[in-house]
């Protein structure tokens, strides 16, 4: 298979997941969207955190809510923590990796806040540790995942949103991760702003 047939035969296998998980996944997405909404009105905060792709797709969804979407508002307060590399090597040297996101959380979580977990798998040590502290701290999950969601799907619970995308395949899962927070960024800012076509 030579280079271009590879690059069609990536834009058909991400367009079919897509299309394959649109049912399974919009109500979730939805309810997600409502959880995140139900927060920010409430004058809480978004935490996100994941490893690797997850961490890039962390501090998107956290750029989209502090600068903007697709329409200009308020800034709405989302921290990725992905990002400060004092605080992430400070835990992992001290401590250990898997704490690297839990301590973040505990120190700047609050009942009434919401956790956006991200892990491919559902195995990451310290994005399930991170949902462990955030479930001490009265606040709500949106985990987003794949591989039949994995240790995360056992943590959450019934008021937390579980996106468990069906699929295997990394490569396809983070791209679905990543039309799920651009649908979550839409329906927060139609909440919040009004239904705009």
């Amino acid at each position: 298979m030579d280079s271009t047939q590879r690059i069609r035969a990536h834009f058909a296998d991400s367009a079919e997941l897509k299309l394959a998980a649109v049912d399974q996944l919009t109500p979730l997405i939805a309810r997600a969207a409502g959880l995140m909404t139900e927060c920010l009105l409430a004058d809480g905060k978004l935490l996100a955190c994941g490893n690797g792709g997850s961490a890039a797709d962390a501090q998107h969804f956290a750029a989209e809510m502090v600068g903007r979407f697709e329409r200009e508002r308020p800034e709405l307060p989302a921290i990725a923590l992905t990002t400060d590399t004092s605080i992430l090597t400070a835990i992992a040297n001290d401590y250990d990796f898997s704490q690297v996101f839990a301590k973040q959380v505990r120190a700047l979580g609050r009942a009434g806040d919401v956790l956006l977990a991200i892990s491919t798998s559902g195995n990451s040590a310290n994005v399930c540790a991170a949902i462990s502290a955030a479930l001490e701290r009265e606040m709500r999950i949106v985990a987003l995942t794949g591989k039949g969601g994995g240790r995360t799907g056992e943590l959450l619970g019934p008021d937390d949103v579980h996106i468990c995308v069906p699929h295997s395949t990394t490569t396809r899962i983070q791209e679905v991760h990543l039309l799920t927070i651009h649908c979550l960024c839409d329906a927060i800012d139609a909440s919040l702003l009004g239904d705009e076509s």
